[in-house]
Parts: C-alpha cells; structure tokens; sequence
C-alpha cells in the first residue's frame, strides 16, 4: 500500500444520510484514512474554517445547502485551493455529477458504491498529488541549476555573458551562441529559456549534425502521409513540438543548403511547411542556434547562406574557452567532486597536489566538457580520500599536456605513449580529410562511434568548416 501524504490523510465526507457517513468512515479507516463525517453543507464549511482536509466528499443531493453549492463556495474560497472535491450522485445523476466537475470537482462516484470503487478513486488523487509536487520539485531544480547564481562561472566573461542573458530572455529576439565545442552553449541556451516567459513550455533541442541530411527537414518540419517512401502516416516536426516554447538548433552551421532556405522562411515568417504539403502553417518558436565553426568564414566561402547568417546573428553571445577563463576551474571542479561523490556514493574531498597542479597546468581544449570527464574518470577510478593524479586521463597526466604535442622521451609509459599517439593520428586524419569524420574513420579503420568516443576523450575538435 503507497505512503499516504499526512494532509491527504485526512478526509471529510459531507452526507445527509447517516447510514451513507458510517459506511464511509468504515471504508476510509480500513484503507489508512482519517475521516471525519458531518450531516450537512453549513456545518462542513464551519470544519472547513477551522481544520485542514486534503479530500473533501459530498453528497449532490442534501437538504439545506446542497453539494453543488457547497462546490461552490470551497471553489470560491482561495484558502481551499488544494483540497480536492469528490461528488457522490444518486438516482442517475451523472450528468449533474459531470457538471460539477465542469465547476471545480475533482471527480465523482455514483451510489450505490463499492468500497473499492471509493478507495482506487482516493488512490488516484494521491498519485496527482504526487505527480504536482514532484513537477514542482523538477522546476524548482531546473530553476536552480539554470539561473546565474548557479552556473559556474565567476570570471569577467561569463558575468558578461549572465548580464546579457538577463536582458535579452524576456524577448524573441534569435539568438546566435558560438565557442568551442564543450564550452557550455547549450548550458547557456537552457539558461535563456528557463529565464524567459516561455520558460513554462518545452525547450527542444536538435543536433543538426547528427541527424542524416535525408531525414532532417522531416524531423525539424514533419512530413505528410505518403511523402516519401515509409511515411505511412503524417508526422508532427520538432518546430510544431517547440511552439510556444524555444529550439535550440545546436551546429547550425551543418544545415545542409537547401534547409538553410527553410530555416530563414521560418524566422522571418513564422511559418513552416511540412514535407510533402502545399499549405504552410504559423508557428511561434523562439530560436537559439549554437555552432563551432565561423559562420561569416563559411558565408565567404558559400557554405552558409549570407541572409540565414544576418538573421541568426541579431543577438551573438560568444562563450569563451576555459583556457580563457582559468580561474574557474577551482569552483568547476568543487562543483563536479559534488556531483560525482553523489554519482559514484564517494568521499572525496578533492584532488592531490599533484593532480590539482596538472589539471590547472593542463590546457583544456575540449574545454568545460572535458573538464567533466576527467572528473568523472577520477572520481570512479579513485577509492580514497583524494584523487590522484593517475587516475587522470592521459593527456592531463603527460608533462606539457594536451594531444599533439610532443611526448616525454623520458616517460616510458605504454598506456600514455598510445593515447598521445592516437591523439596525433585522429587530428592528422580530421586535418587530411577537411574534419569529414565518416571519411577520417576509413583512413583511420575505426567505427564511427569509437571516432566519437575518442575524439570526446582526448578533446578532439573538428577542424573549421570540417563537417560529418
């Protein structure tokens, strides 16, 4: 039997018939409740005023005042905003016990009842009960993690970046993140839209590269039935999912043309067509677009559609890397020991000397993101009280730090020599083949998700205009 709340414990049941109030008060002890039973709507209201009752049920059909208007004045009286109303009907009175619900009841029963008709009845205001306070428990977290306060980010920049976001989420204005891969534009997108007034609707965020180009317009606008072949029924698009709300069109820059054209239609008219339908339809979606690569570089070059770009470009927000913002570290990783000792059920209580001298020597070039997993490769690693510095990832731990560079002729390690090693290998591929990963992974005879994985790993980014 599930917990039951304290205040949803209680129950008043309101009945002119005593046999009625006794056959409740019988059902509702036996199930864990604790009822208390009046005769009349006068005399609820007066027990209503002076105690706390998480359930209300009350007969329609009563002599003096009668149900529905006792409905009424609980619905009308602000102090009884979270009590739940039950209606009891008899002799066929659903439709009035459906108006009632129009009016404010939560739901109703008929009689005669089955006891445990009434009891499954309670039950499901407990699971709602339940559900509103663990929504309220997720906003409330959501709205901690996404305001200022909470982000890591001390250093000159980012409150830079905090203040601008404070005046720009109240309007509709587009907005254009750009910085390294890892350095938060998404943390940053969700930060917008939670401090907006569209906070209360759905923020949907799509990677545009790493969805196949022959599926992309129908994720982001939908399809028809019949469009193409396997569309056997039409198909809502991520822009219908987010109207009202915001979408965070992360790597922008891989849109392929003939999207880009799209793309600009929607946010100049706020209109988009599904595939396969001649008929456009309105939406209202705020747009936030990331990238890691430089759009205006790729405008020249005629990758990226000059007008897309101007319009994306109303309000850029430039997140700096973290080799920009040293000073943070510290508090980052206070920030992700906390994290992960909750994570990984550790105590620990920070890093060895060693290991704190390497991680604020080391250069960070997949950034925050990077940052974190290196913590977390740490923190699951290590049993003790400190992290040392071998349970760091390869590149953190080599003198000089960061793949690419030249290893120490006098470290002899085979575990940190083949990690630099493959570090060399993957950005020379990425280099030779214009950052194209599919075509990388055959020079380099590697899946693409252990490109993926490992480029994650050594903090491998994709070489400007590079793509899939």
């Amino acid at each position: 039997m599930p917990t039951i709340p304290a205040r949803m414990k209680r129950v008043l049941v309101v009945d002119d018939e005593e046999n009625i109030r006794h056959l409740l008060l019988v059902v509702l002890k036996k199930a864990g409740y604790e009822p208390t039973a009046v005769s009349g709507g006068e005399e609820a209201l007066a027990v209503l005023a002076k105690e706390d009752f998480g359930i209300l049920i009350s007969d329609i059909r009563m002599a003096g005042m009668d149900g529905r208007e006792l409905l009424r004045r609980v619905v009308a009286d602000e102090s009884h905003g979270d009590l739940y109303v039950v209606m009891m009907s008899a002799y066929g009175g659903d439709d009035v016990a459906i108006s009632c619900m129009k009016e404010g009841a939560y739901d109703y029963f008929s009689k005669p009842f089955k006891a445990d008709e009434v009891v499954l009845l309670l039950r499901k205001i407990q699971e709602r009960e339940q559900l509103v306070r663990d929504n309220l428990r997720l906003r409330e977290e959501l709205d901690q993690q996404f305001q200022f306060g909470n982000i890591v980010g001390q250093a000159p920049p980012m409150q830079a970046i905090f203040e601008t976001v404070s005046k720009i989420a109240a309007f509709k204005t587009t907005v254009l993140l750009t910085g390294e891969s890892g350095t938060g534009k998404e943390l940053i997108a969700r930060a917008v839209h939670r401090n907006s007034d569209r906070s209360a609707r759905t923020m949907v965020t799509v990677n545009c590269g790493a969805i196949p180009e022959n599926l992309l317009e129908s994720e982001l606008f939908g399809h028809a039935r019949g469009a193409f072949t396997g569309a056997v029924r039409s198909k809502q698009g991520l822009f219908h999912e987010a109207d009202g709300g915001t979408i965070f069109l992360d790597e922008v820059g891989e849109l392929p043309h003939a999207l880009q054209v799209k793309l600009l239609r929607a946010l100049e008219n706020e209109e988009i067509r599904k595939v396969g339908e001649n008929q456009s339809e309105t939406v209202n979606v705020r747009v936030i677009a990331a990238t890691c690569q430089d759009l205006e570089e790729r405008v020249k070059g005629g990758e990226f559609r000059e007008d897309l770009f101007y319009r994306l470009n109303v309000m850029h927000i430039r997140i700096p890397p973290l080799r920009e913002r040293k000073e943070d570290i510290p508090a980052l990783l206070d920030a992700f020991l906390d994290k992960f000792n909750r994570k990984f059920s550790r105590k620990v209580r920070g890093l060895a000397p060693d290991a704190l001298d390497a991680v604020l020597g080391y250069s960070w070039p997949g950034n925050v993101r990077e940052l974190e997993n290196a913590m977390e490769r740490a923190t699951l690693l290590s049993d003790g009280a400190e992290l040392p510095l071998e349970a760091f990832p390869p590149q953190v731990v080599e003198p000089g730090g960061g793949p690419g560079l030249p290893a120490d002729e006098a470290d002899l390690s085979i575990k940190r020599r083949v990690a630099h090693l493959e570090a060399q290998l993957i950005t020379l591929a990425l280099q030779q083949t214009g950052g194209n990963r599919t075509h990388a992974c055959r020079l380099l005879e590697i899946s693409h998700r252990a490109l993926l994985y490992k480029m994650k790993d050594y903090g491998i980014e994709i070489p400007p205009g590079g793509g899939r």
